[in-house]
């Protein structure tokens, strides 16, 4: 192991001169984002932290925050420096960076926090910029009005309407510095909203949510994830959003999962300077220590009581670095969830740490559970808690829909079951959602079966009775009852509901019949008779039988072998059924085009019995059932199909993204300019920047088909955003092409 020696971290290099100030999306979990922020003192991996360095007390010197942690942005306050003439005169003459011995990105604020500390301030909006500029920050900010959560609605709205006012000068000021523009509103939404749509319309490079602190010192957590459910979907998604003065670890998780990029704060050393300690779930106090409540590698070698027994500025020191190197793990606790793909999980796992960010949490997952189309009967046996849920019933629908229809689906990997905050993972919400908007029943359905009881891939364990349901009843819809409702055996396979890693009581636990048929009614079925069957163990043909009775079935044949060829033609019209529904779900297919499609397809079928490929009329590959995550791939062929099925004219613009995912028909079109064609037809990535126009229900994750402004169609791939990214971002993927189409000779 290398030891840490002062000097050993290169100085960052600047961002290519055109790429200064650009944002790019490099992966997502949802709202979640990993980036890189492009300056002049290097390019900044987001999330980040940016500890506040007070200049006149270095409680962690910059230089060793850049050497030895890794640090790649902080933040000073400029009004401090502004005020002290020493401060000021060497500010100007030598830089920040030098002032600061740091090498990396500064960020300066403008003195508004310390008018709200300490009363106004005195100095200009044009001026504090002007001087943030003369002394190289890499990004300043605007002096914005600041609202306390105890201001009225009325003072709030004058703070809002002030700040934008300032927003063109302070913007003008700054020249070619990257400049903040806050979002205020206190803990009114329209007003967040409101301040968002307004500042918005300026060249800002990064907008912090201000007026922050004082809701998290009160931990009002609650009101904290309303703040950013009200303004984060009205701004621009290719500036950062930076969540001003927070730096408590315990919120990373749930303000990364709903699209956070920065934070900042000074609580590494004033809590040090305090005997707290910070942690994932709260603070400690040293004095009531025996042992770390985690081991860092500051502490290593020491024990609470070695560092009671210092000198008070060297325990100081030592706890600062223990605190900034506990905020540090969690962040990047956080980034790996996001590359995992669970970000909300660890936000699940962290909000029963906290009482306050319990209920936060709830607020946000369980409420548009209980007050849209998605409720699960388990929810909220207290009523008041219900209640006071049910009084934003409606008002926050589409803020939610802003996060689940983001979310990518399905994914690989299992669920981990915890109870039911599981249910409403916005990942497993638009998977669920996906099926109900996308999935119809074929019209000679006549009556429902449903499994339930046992783990997926249900295939493997009930083969047998889907081929006689298939054979000797037709009409009959057979369903699969899992842990997170109802499917059609058409997506037995599909994650997340085949991959639920749940205790034995879940997979044995049937709802009632009043949460079956909400269920059914989700899925266009609530009218249908319906039977439900216990598939575990022995004795499924005498419980079958028994269904198939209630259903006034006849079971003649129930006990009898089916013929070899029967058995295969049965088996046959069950990868139809497959091909058909995944179509409709995965690719946004109507089950006429989808059929339209199928017709007279075959099927590669693999060692286990599952298809491999699916080829269309003509023999050709068009579709592959994927194995790791029951989704679907394509191919040329089968993007062509997807084409030749279009009912839309194609799109001429970028619209407002669609937040339900249920207009149009077959996967979303881009439209790239000529310039990328060549590229798009060898298989190469559509980078932002080269699409003029696409379907108004393109989300992150979903197949769709990349057409030039001729409407011919050129390939294939995987969206990477929405059309509100596509028509933000100019830096980064926008489609990750899976084929591309050659020109015929």
């Amino acid at each position: 192991m290398v030891a840490w020696r002062e000097g050993t971290r290169e100085d960052p290099k600047p961002c290519r001169e055109q790429d200064r100030g650009k944002f790019e999306v490099t992966q997502r979990d949802g709202r979640a984002r990993l980036g890189r922020l492009h300056t002049e003192h290097g390019v900044l991996e987001t999330p980040a932290l940016l500890p506040v360095v007070n200049p006149n007390i270095r409680t962690i010197e910059p230089r060793v925050m850049w050497d030895k942690y890794g640090i790649g942005a902080l933040i000073t306050n400029s009004y401090i420096i502004w005020k002290h003439d020493d401060l000021k005169i060497q500010a100007q003459k030598n830089g920040v960076h030098s002032l600061l011995d740091f090498p990396g990105v500064i960020m300066t604020d403008s003195g508004t926090f310390q008018s709200y500390m300490y009363g106004d301030v005195e100095v200009g909006v044009e001026e504090i910029v002007n001087f943030q500029q003369s002394i190289g920050v890499d990004i300043a900010t605007m002096l914005d009005v600041f609202s306390r959560p105890d201001m009225t609605e009325k003072e709030v709205e004058d703070a809002v309407n002030e700040t934008a006012n300032r927003a063109k000068a302070s913007v003008k000021a700054s020249g070619e510095t990257m400049l903040n523009g806050p979002i205020q509103g206190g803990v009114f939404r329209k007003l967040r909203q409101l301040s968002a749509q307004l500042m918005a319309k300026h060249e800002f490079s990064v907008h912090p949510i201000g007026g922050i602190v004082p809701v998290m010192e009160q931990q009002r957590y609650k009101d904290y994830a309303k703040i950013m459910m009200a303004a984060l979907p009205h701004l621009p998604p290719n500036r950062p959003v930076h969540m001003f003065g927070c730096g408590h670890p315990m919120l990373f998780p749930m303000s990364i999962a709903l699209g956070a990029d920065l934070f900042d704060s000074a609580a590494y050393a004033l809590f040090a300077r305090d005997g707290r300690l910070l942690t994932p779930w709260g603070t400690e106090r040293i004095d009531d220590l025996v042992d770390w409540p985690i081991l860092m590698p500051c502490v290593a070698t020491l024990s609470p009581a070695d560092v009671r027994a210092m000198p008070a500025l060297e325990k100081e020191r030592c706890l600062a670095h223990y605190n900034l190197e506990v905020t540090l793990a969690e962040l990047a606790r956080c980034k790996q969830a996001v590359r995992d793909g669970k970000i909300w999980q660890l936000a699940e796992q962290r909000s029963h740490q906290h009482p306050a960010l319990r209920e936060a949490f709830l607020w946000l997952s369980t409420r548009p559970a209980i007050s849209g189309n998605y409720r699960r009967d388990l929810f909220y046996t207290d009523r008041d808690a219900a209640k006071d849920i049910e009084g934003d019933r409606g008002m926050w629908e589409d803020s939610w829909d802003w996060v689940v229809w983001n979310q990518q689906t399905p994914r690989t990997g299992g669920v981990q079951w915890s109870g039911d905050d599981t249910f409403v993972r916005p990942h497993i919400q638009k998977a669920r959602r996906a099926i109900h908007t996308r999935w119809t029943a074929r019209q000679s359905t006549a009556c429902a079966f449903i499994f339930h009881g046992i783990r997926g891939p249900f295939r493997d364990r009930l083969l047998d009775q889907f081929i006689w349901l298939q054979h000797h009843a037709p009409s009959v819809q057979t369903l699969m009852l899992t842990p997170l409702g109802i499917i059609p055996v058409a997506l037995e396979d599909v994650n997340p509901f085949a991959h639920v890693n749940a205790p034995e009581w879940v997979l044995d636990h049937r709802p009632n019949d009043l949460w079956i048929k909400r269920e059914l009614e989700r899925l266009g079925m609530g009218e249908m008779p319906y039977s439900c069957v216990n598939a575990k163990g022995d004795g499924i043909k005498a419980r079958m039988e028994q269904a198939l009775e209630r259903l006034n079935l006849s079971t003649e044949q129930l006990h009898q072998p089916i013929q070899n060829e029967d058995r295969k033609a049965a088996d046959n019209v069950l990868n139809l059924h497959q091909a058909i529904e995944k179509m409709m779900v995965m690719l946004n297919m109507d089950r006429l085009s989808a059929e339209s499609i199928a017709e007279g397809a075959s099927y590669i079928i693999n060692r286990q019995g599952r298809v491999k490929n699916v080829l269309d009329s003509n023999g050709e590959h068009m579709l592959s059932p994927r194995l790791r995550d029951g989704g679907l791939s394509l191919t040329n062929i089968g993007a062509a199909h997807m084409f030749s099925q279009r009912k839309e004219a194609l799109p001429k613009t970028i619209p407002v993204p669609e937040l339900n995912g249920t207009s149009g028909n077959g996967p979303a079109v881009v439209i790239v300019e000529s310039d990328a064609e060549p590229f798009v037809r060898q298989g190469r990535n559509v980078f932002h920047g080269f699409i003029t126009a696409c379907d108004r229900w393109i989300h992150p994750g979903d197949p769709c088909l990349i057409v030039n402004q001729k409407g011919i169609l050129l390939g294939h791939g995987i969206s990477q955003c929405n059309a509100d990214e596509i028509r933000s971002f100019s830096k980064g993927i926008a489609v990750k092409t899976r084929g591309g189409i050659l020109e015929k000779e």
